[in-house]
């Protein structure tokens, strides 16, 4: 199984996803580097996923900082006793606390994230998006950015969706099942690397601003 565990494997899937699609070439150096981007595997990259949704960069760290300076490391134990009160004094949003609430449930009732990260990306993304409040793009960013999975394409993303019409020259944004079809044709086994890109041209063409945290 090929992952995107350090800079190196991430540098050296762009280079391979380069191979398969040349036109792409030209999107690199314009973005200058392209850091690799993980966070913790488990309950607590899952939840920063989840309260960065629908919110500013800017607004996403302040509400994440809030969560954990109330939560050091998402500590089960205190999420567990945790009051709709308490989530909502870290800013979060109604569905949020729903979220939160009900995956903490799922825990209690057995749910095990590191019997998850050896199972297959499918089976993952399946069960990540049967807890309340995953969605697929939820589960796909987790399966990148958590699990360091390298053939994953968060084809829902906005960011990736406004890039790629920018970059391929098309006539309107992709839809995601556009989206996710064309990253398996043109990137598989590389769209891991390919999201990272794609995100970097972001950037490039809304000058600095971020896509996704």
């Amino acid at each position: 199984m090929t992952c995107l565990h350090s800079q190196k494997d991430l540098d050296a899937s762009l280079a391979r996803l380069v191979a398969l699609d040349p036109r792409l070439a030209g999107l690199v150096s314009p973005c200058g580097a392209i850091a690799l981007r993980r966070q913790p595997a488990g309950l607590e990259g899952l939840l920063q996923i989840i309260l960065a949704q629908q919110v500013s960069v800017a607004s996403a760290r302040a509400i994440w900082q809030k969560f954990t300076d109330r939560f050091p490391r998402c500590d089960t134990r205190l999420l567990m006793e945790a009051s709709e009160e308490d989530l909502r004094a870290c800013t979060l949003s109604r569905p949020k606390i729903r979220t939160v609430m009900r995956i903490m449930a799922a825990i209690r009732d057995g749910f095990d994230f590191d019997g998850l990260a050896d199972d297959e990306p499918e089976v993952i993304r399946r069960t990540l998006i049967a807890l309340h409040g995953v969605g697929p793009w939820t589960a796909d960013v987790y399966l990148l950015f958590c699990l360091g999975r390298a053939d994953v394409f968060p084809a829902g993303d906005l960011a990736l969706q406004v890039a790629v019409a920018d970059a391929l020259g098309l006539d309107g944004r992709p839809s995601e099942k556009q989206l996710a079809a064309m990253a398996e044709e043109l990137w598989a086994p590389e769209r891991g690397a390919a999201a990272h890109l794609f995100w970097a041209h972001y950037r490039v063409i809304k000058k600095g601003r971020e896509g996704i945290l």
